[in-house]
């Protein structure tokens, strides 16, 4: 059996909770019942104040750190940041990081069944909202006990459902990470989103959404919407030291199969991706994703949007995002100044794009260990905790 790394969290094991209380949802409609699957690391203490909940981006999911086996060589998606001495320390907190309903790794979404008719909801699913994510997790929060969490931590459209962690439960939140997210999307974000909606919609093999019934699915219109999204999370620098013009051979081939290392690449990501994802979730994520506006109640007043927050924020950007660029944070951060709010904020000098906030940047890591540290402190909590009550 390989050793894992120190740092690791070690082998985790995913579990499922049922709930039968209905759900309803800012679309209208109600979800009669449905499951989460989450994953925790660490031990919850007796008083239950150190539990950390992480939201995930649009393509992620429960496993956010540790492995599920020893043989398994890639660990969750955010495992550069959660274990043992990391900037997430779970000698500390008690890390519950789930996979939100609509997903399609194993909380209820459209490749589940539908109990009333006996087939996949597929298109029929609900459409969600960030808001409706966000109440799940607080019933995922009641069902494991606790009242309030230490922090809410996420990236991208996890950093969304901070944010409205912060306005629908600000009593159930002690502190608050929102890495390189924006409180709404820009034109370009959503048409970018509409790009990718289209491209998986026009697939001949996408049947309306019923794709599954037909033994099928629209795999060349997901790998198309991968690569799409894919350029948008890596900078022009990223692309450039990474590949440049390289070809895969000496010569040119005068013809459209693979010739430069970054289409090898491009092609690769989507290829992975349509294989291991489903695209009704797909398009479920990006609508979320283009809803996102809290402002929009408030006359676009965001400042007056986040009047409901009561907690300590860090806010963090990094310079070579360009999908969510630095001055989308700067305008949250200017925002929750106004609003008279305790914030932090840092923009990282990082060439990697969006995706930097996957990666074990060091001031990315200074930066928030520190802000951890201090709301460990904050909250009494010393390093290790005790057992659960």
């Amino acid at each position: 059996m390989p050793d894992l790394p120190r740092d690791s969290v070690g082998l985790v094991t995913p579990q499922t909770a049922h709930f039968d209380d209905p759900l309803a949802l800012a679309c209208g409609r109600t979800l009669p019942a449905y499951d989460l699957v989450f994953e925790t690391y660490g031990t919850l203490n007796a008083e239950r104040s150190n539990a950390v909940l992480i939201c995930h981006a649009l393509s992620g999911h429960h496993h956010a750190a540790g492995y599920h086996s020893a043989e398994e060589r890639k660990p969750g998606w955010w495992d550069a940041h959660i274990g043992p001495g990391k900037s997430i320390d779970t000698e500390r907190f008690f890390v519950v990081s789930l996979n939100n309903l609509g997903g399609c790794h194993g909380s209820t979404g459209p490749v589940s069944v539908n109990p009333e008719t006996g087939r996949q909801w597929g298109p029929d699913f609900p459409m969600m909202t960030v808001g409706d994510w966000v109440h799940s997790q607080a019933r995922l929060a009641d069902r494991l006990g606790i009242e309030r969490f230490a922090a809410v931590i996420g990236g991208s459209l996890g950093g969304m459902q901070v944010l409205q962690w912060t306005l629908t439960y600000p009593e159930r939140i002690a502190n608050a990470v929102v890495i390189a997210a924006t409180p709404k999307l820009s034109a370009q974000n959503i048409a970018f989103n509409e790009v990718a909606r289209q491209a998986i919609r026009s697939d001949p093999e996408f049947f309306e959404g019923w794709y599954a019934q037909h033994g099928t699915a629209p795999r060349r219109g997901l790998k198309l919407a991968r690569m799409v999204g894919h350029i948008t999370y890596l900078s022009e620098d990223a692309m450039g030291s990474k590949f440049g013009r390289d070809l895969r051979s000496d010569d040119l081939n005068f013809g459209y199969d693979v010739e430069f290392q970054v289409e090898s690449y491009l092609r690769y990501q989507g290829d992975t991706f349509s294989s291991s994802f489903d695209a009704n979730t797909y398009l479920l994520m990006t609508k979320a994703l283009d809803y996102f506006d809290p402002a929009a109640a408030h006359g676009g007043d965001l400042a007056r949007a986040l009047a409901p927050a009561a907690c300590p924020f860090l806010v963090v950007s990094f310079t070579s995002d360009w999908r969510f660029p630095p001055s989308r944070s700067r305008e949250l951060t200017n925002a929750l100044i106004r609003a008279g709010k305790p914030i932090s904020y840092v923009d990282i000098d990082s060439p990697h794009g969006h995706d930097a906030f996957l990666l074990p940047e060091p001031r990315y890591q200074a930066v928030f260990s520190a802000f951890m540290t201090r709301a460990a402190r904050d909250l009494g909590l010393a390093t290790g905790t005790e057992e659960t009550a």
